[in-house]
C-alpha cells in the first residue's frame, strides 16, 4: 500500500506542475486539478488556487490566514474569468486597480478603463461606455 501512496503523490505533483501551465481558460475547464487554497500558505503573484468550486489568482504577494479566504479579499485574490466583459468590482487599492484597456459591465452597460490604476466606478470618471 505504501508503493502506490507514494506514486500517487508522484502524480499528483506532476498534475499540479502541468495545472501551473495552463492557460486560465483551460484552467477553467480543469479546476479539479489545482491544489486548494490553504491557511499559512505563502502564495505568489499569479499563483491560482481551487476555493470551494471556483478558481482564483492571487494578485498580491501574502502568507494566508483564516479570514483572508479568496472569496472574502479582493485585495489579495481575484476570481479567474476569460468572460469579455465581467462585472466590474470596487478596487481596494493598487493591486486590483483597473488598466486602461480593461472592459467591465457595470449598471446593464459595458466600460472600457481610459486610465490606468482606475479605481473610479464606471460612470464618475475615467471610463468610456460602449455602445
Amino acid at each position: 500500500m505504501g508503493a502506490i501512496i507514494e506514486k500517487a503523490r508522484r502524480l499528483r505533483h506532476k498534475i499540479e506542475d502541468l495545472a501551473i501551465t495552463m492557460t486560465d481558460e483551460e484552467g477553467l475547464e480543469y479546476v479539479d486539478l489545482f491544489v486548494n487554497w490553504g491557511e499559512g500558505v505563502t502564495y505568489a503573484v499569479g499563483d491560482r488556487v481551487k476555493f470551494g468550486d471556483t478558481l482564483y489568482k492571487c494578485v498580491q504577494a501574502h502568507t494566508s490566514q483564516s479570514d483572508w479566504t479568496p472569496d472574502l479579499t479582493p485585495a489579495l485574490w481575484t476570481r479567474v474569468t476569460v468572460e469579455e466583459w465581467p462585472e466590474w468590482v470596487q478596487p481596494t487599492g493598487a493591486q486590483d486597480a483597473y488598466m486602461t484597456g480593461d472592459k467591465v459591465a457595470h449598471n446593464e452597460k459595458h466600460w472600457v478603463s481610459t486610465a490606468d490604476n482606475n479605481v473610479w466606478e464606471p460612470g464618475v470618471y475615467g471610463w468610456d461606455e460602449v455602445a
